[in-house]
Parts: C-alpha cells; sequence; structure tokens
C-alpha cells in the first residue's frame, strides 16, 4: 500500500491506494474492494433502523468491509438527538461484538460523542473524520482515545497546520471525503506541514492503518 483513504465516497480504482469507500445498507455495491458501511445520522429513517441494523450486522463478517460508518451526531440537523444516539449506539456496539474501528460524522456534539464511548466502554478505534476544529477539541479527543482524520480542511484552511502539526503521529489518517483532489495531494501537504518526506508520511499511516484495521 502506498496511499491509504480513510474515507471517501468517490471510488478512483487505483492501484496504490487502498479507499475505505463510504457506503450505506440500502445502496450497497458488493464489487468494492474496501468499505465502511454505517447509517449516517443525516438518513436516519426511524422505521428502517432495524433493517438497516441487520444489514450491517450481515456486511461487517465480510474481510473488506473494514469498519462501520459513517455514523456519528450532528446537532445542526432535524434528526433527534434521542434518535441520533440511539442509532449511533447501536452501531459501536456492533463495532465492538466484531472488532472493527468506526468511522465518526460529528458536529457539535464532541462532547456526547465522548460521554458514549466511556459510558459503552468502547474499545475498538474510533475515527473523528473530517476534522476541522481548534487544538482544544483535538487535545480532548486523542486524550480519550480517539483517532483524527483530516482532509478537506486541511487543504481549505490554512489555521489547521498547527492543529495538524500538535497531532500525536499514531494518533490520524488522512482523507479526501468527496472533494475532487487526489489523496496524494493531501498527503504531500500533510508532509509538508510535518516536516517530512512523504515516502515518511506513507510509512507513517501504513503503521496507523495496522494499528487500526484488520485486513
Amino acid at each position: 500500500m502506498q496511499f491509504f483513504n480513510l474515507h471517501t465516497h468517490l471510488q478512483t480504482n487505483q492501484i496504490n491506494v487502498i479507499e475505505l469507500v463510504n457506503q450505506y445498507p440500502q445502496q450497497f455495491d458488493a464489487a468494492i474492494p474496501f468499505c465502511s458501511i454505517g447509517i449516517h445520522p443525516w438518513y436516519i429513517v426511524q422505521d428502517r433502523v432495524e433493517a438497516d441494523l441487520a444489514i450491517i450486522e450481515g456486511k461487517l463478517i465480510e474481510r473488506n468491509c473494514l469498519a462501520i460508518g459513517e455514523c456519528g451526531l450532528d446537532k445542526r440537523i432535524e434528526v433527534p438527538m434521542l434518535l441520533q444516539e440511539m442509532v449511533f449506539e447501536r452501531q459501536l456496539l456492533l463495532a465492538q461484538k466484531f472488532n472493527k474501528a468506526v468511522v465518526i460524522h460529528c458536529v457539535a456534539a464532541f462532547q456526547e460523542v465522548i460521554e458514549i464511548k466511556k459510558r459503552l466502554n468502547i474499545s475498538v478505534p474510533l475515527i473523528i473524520h473530517g476534522f476541522s476544529k481548534n487544538s482544544q477539541v483535538a487535545n480532548q479527543l486523542i486524550s480519550n482515545g480517539f483517532y483524527i482524520s483530516f482532509g478537506k480542511y486541511l487543504l481549505k484552511n490554512t489555521e489547521l497546520e498547527e492543529v495538524f502539526k500538535s497531532i500525536p503521529d499514531n494518533r490520524f489518517f488522512l482523507e479526501t471525503d468527496s472533494i475532487k483532489e487526489g489523496i496524494e495531494t493531501v498527503y504531500e501537504l500533510a508532509a509538508k506541514y510535518k516536516g517530512i518526506s512523504v515516502g515518511d508520511m506513507q510509512r507513517l499511516i501504513q503503521r496507523n492503518f495496522d494499528s487500526a484495521f484488520h485486513i
């Protein structure tokens, strides 16, 4: 593996990239080599939650399904928080049962996500994707055992440079999400910010991948 893309909605089929392609229970493409599957808080349908969870559980036994997600909490949408929390917690328990990492969508709910992790005693890797916040939030997540993934906002917001530089080398991933830039572009900027070569960044991410995922 030369590059690992922690979270993308756009499969590119590059032979030098392992892409964790986001999939949904009702729109699952079995031809995708590596994926995550989850109920995004935006797309919770209350009457379909049990059916969606059953599909997710069935997919988690497959080796190419490396993670649950993206799932999580979002305070800026109309889906009731109690419903979001229930669906998120059910997915975390599935991740624990099948020993899978979790890719987390979190908007204005970091305290709640941390509390749920503690209350449910979740020990599998939890990865906050698309991070765009300050060092205080980042440090709180790191101190509570989370990984943090950077991508779109790292490219767009130069103020994230200092935040990214402060993240321990064994606690982050890189991603593209839905942007048009390739994962190589994200690696190049991340390596520049860390003051290392792209090759060193590849080896660093490989170690983090080996620690968090099972192929």
